[in-house]
């Protein structure tokens, strides 16, 4: 009989495991700007989050409004639409809006069909913005598409902007797809229809560019992306891209959906591109649910570079899932009061309390886990769990600093972690 009552061997080797840090597709650096205000993306500038409005852009007011709360969520550029001649004459207005907010976020005017005209008709549009969206399967059809392609090349020129060439699979130029058919059918094996439409997205992107190229815009000032909305499809046609180009690159799963179906999709495709390396600049597309705030699709597009170890853009709170040893909900009461009070609090503490970002606090809720994980965090509580005295240590720096019991734990907690970050991230004068 085998001796089973303990283990024999040691499973080990004499390598370090690695630490799965995500590498970085060497892409080239654009430069997006309002003022002095310059965001940098691609190259050694970290991942970008990018949000879009669901406002009527002619209404300046409600469109600045709802820009300040997407740039307030963490949105470092913010995207609008512009479709019409209203709308177009009400942009100079919503940037009017957000410079006497101080909101220097730039603008980004997303262009459809007819862009050409809007950029050409509506001078103050085209400057107030700082980067243009161009479809290349929406601008003009047979001999118009390349004339109406260069007047909005020729304003980004003129005065000189951004331009992200976003080619997407539910508005993919037709007659590039009917070609590319065409010549897969003269192959003796014949690609299937999927992988034709992968390099018809890839094709566009990149011939687009190049014409851009050609019309005078400097290759770093473009940015490419070739939208999906399905997950395997996406990482499929980014991989390509990846290989064929070093422009910077916007991830982005279109038509994700809504509520967990759209949080899980997206995070699942951005999260395995980023974590390759790819990709310069996100966006979440979550349709919100009923009475949703827009900034969701923001704090998902944060919370995924976060998770991956990418960015910090406000403290991480460690909370357990709790099981039969945590009856009550005085934890999961007290993780979700300390992760609403820190988000609430980071737009003044970004400039108050640099680093504060990178925080880490841990809330737990019994004796399982509890110490250890609020000994991993800067600062973390660990509450008693179902027949466990009525005790709470509380952990600082990997130290139990002191034991909080009776009915103000909550309050007492809160008043520490706000003293906690007063003294560590307050600069000295």
């Amino acid at each position: 009989m085998p001796d089973c009552g303990k283990i024999s061997r040691m499973h080990t080797n004499d390598h370090p495991i690695p630490f799965a840090q995500p590498a970085r597709h060497r892409s080239l650096q654009a430069q997006v700007r309002w003022g002095s205000h310059v965001v940098t993306v691609g190259g050694d500038a970290p991942v970008r989050v990018q949000s879009m409005t669901n406002t009527d852009t002619g209404d300046a007011i409600g469109t600045a409004i709802q820009v300040k709360e997407l740039a307030l969520a963490g949105s470092e550029m913010v995207r609008i639409t512009v479709d019409t001649p209203e709308s177009a004459k009400a942009v100079p207005y919503v940037r009017e809006q957000l410079d006497k907010m101080g909101v220097n976020v730039p603008l980004i005017g997303d262009f459809h069909y007819n862009g050409h005209r809007l950029l050409t008709e509506f001078p103050d549009c085209a400057q107030a913005l700082s980067k243009y969206r161009i479809n290349p399967g929406n601008v003009g059809k047979g001999d118009k598409h390349d004339k109406q392609f260069a007047q909005m090349i020729e304003a980004a020129i003129k005065y000189d902007k951004a331009v992200r060439i976003g080619v997407n699979w539910g508005s993919l130029d037709q007659e590039l797809l009917a070609k590319l058919m065409d010549v897969n059918a003269s192959r003796s094996q014949p690609w299937d229809a999927k992988q034709v439409m992968y390099q018809a997205l890839v094709t566009s992107a990149l011939e687009s560019a190049e014409l851009a190229e050609r019309l005078g815009l400097a290759r770093q000032q473009i940015i490419l992306s070739c939208k999906m909305s399905g997950v395997q499809d996406l990482v499929a046609v980014y991989r390509e891209l990846a290989k064929r180009t070093n422009h910077s690159l916007h991830l982005g799963l279109t038509e994700a959906g809504m509520g967990t179906k759209g949080t899980a999709a997206s995070s699942v495709a951005l999260g395995l591109l980023l974590q390759e390396g790819i990709g310069d600049t996100i966006r979440v597309s979550l349709t919100p649910q009923p009475g949703e705030a827009r900034t969701q699709e923001v704090l998902i597009a944060t919370e995924i570079l976060q998770a991956l170890g990418l960015r910090s853009f406000v403290p991480s709170v460690t909370a357990c899932p709790g099981c039969g040893r945590t009856t009550s909900t005085t934890f999961q009461e007290l993780a979700q009061e300390i992760d609403d009070f820190l988000r609430h609090q980071m737009p003044v503490w970004r400039k108050q309390y640099p680093g504060v970002e990178n925080l880490k606090v841990a809330v737990m809720g019994c004796i399982v886990n509890g110490p250890g994980e609020s000994k991993h965090a800067d600062i973390g509580i660990s509450l008693p769990g179902t027949g466990e005295a009525p005790a709470a240590p509380v952990f600082i720096d990997g130290e139990k600093a002191l034991t909080l019991r009776g009915e103000n734990i909550a309050k007492e907690f809160h008043d520490i972690v706000e003293n906690y970050i007063q003294k560590k991230y307050t600069v000295s004068a």
